[in-house]
């Protein structure tokens, strides 16, 4: 269908789960700024979703919550908010579904940087020993 929201290869969200309010926009619009309902939300409920599997519905609602709500207002025409907000709401969906990334495994430094810090910190201090006053005997 084409009205369905495409946010992965895998995962698409059927256009009856998604809900559109539109209402005045605050912007430029010239003299149809006030006649117009430009400005669009758009809310996705994760929890009530068929889109999601379980584990999938578990990270999105993690990472952004129930339901996910998105405005858009940057155009003056209705059309392009509602192009704007399923675009804004895919990406979000996008992000919140990516895999964590790896976890940082510590590393300890090599013998020879450990060597060569030691160095440089005793070539600073003979440096700055030199630095001393200078007396005649």
């Amino acid at each position: 269908m084409p009205d369905d929201l495409v946010v992965t290869s895998s995962v698409t969200i059927p256009a009856s789960e998604l809900v559109e309010r539109f209402s005045r926009s605050s912007g430029p619009g010239g003299q149809s700024v006030n006649t117009t309902d430009s400005r669009v939300e758009l809310e996705y409920d994760v929890l009530t979703s068929s889109a999601l599997s379980p584990s999938q519905r578990a990270r999105v609602v993690g990472r952004l919550g129930s339901p996910v709500r998105v405005v858009a207002t940057e155009h003056r025409s209705q059309h392009r908010n509602r192009v704007a907000a399923r675009e804004r709401l895919a990406q979000h969906l996008r992000e919140a579904l990516a895999p964590p990334p790896p976890t940082r495994r510590p590393t300890k430094p090599t013998r020879g940087s450990q060597r060569r810090r030691v160095e440089a910190k005793k070539q600073r201090g003979q440096t700055k020993s030199l630095r001393g006053r200078v007396r005649d005997d």
